[in-house]
């Protein structure tokens, strides 16, 4: 289920993985637990506008209009 700010269409307009949504999140760490993502968690890592964003700087990283956020995760084997 989207955040209930993407439901009534407040908020920013956001990419996330290449899904386009809006979201009342101010900050990465905002957005990763809007999402349902634990940000202390060690499993992943985020970039904004392609830029990687340091785990230390999720709950300072401010997020703007428009902005391009990814999500990664590690692929153990080969």
């Amino acid at each position: 289920m989207p955040p209930e700010s993407a439901r009534s269409g407040a908020g920013l307009a956001l990419r996330v993985n290449g899904e386009a949504l809006r979201c009342r999140a101010a900050t990465l760490h905002e957005l990763l637990a809007a999402r349902g993502l634990d940000p202390s968690c060690g499993a992943f890592a985020c970039a904004v506008n392609g830029g990687f964003v340091p785990r230390a700087q999720w709950a300072a990283q401010q997020l703007a209009d428009g902005d391009c956020i990814d999500i990664v995760a590690p692929v153990v084997g080969g």
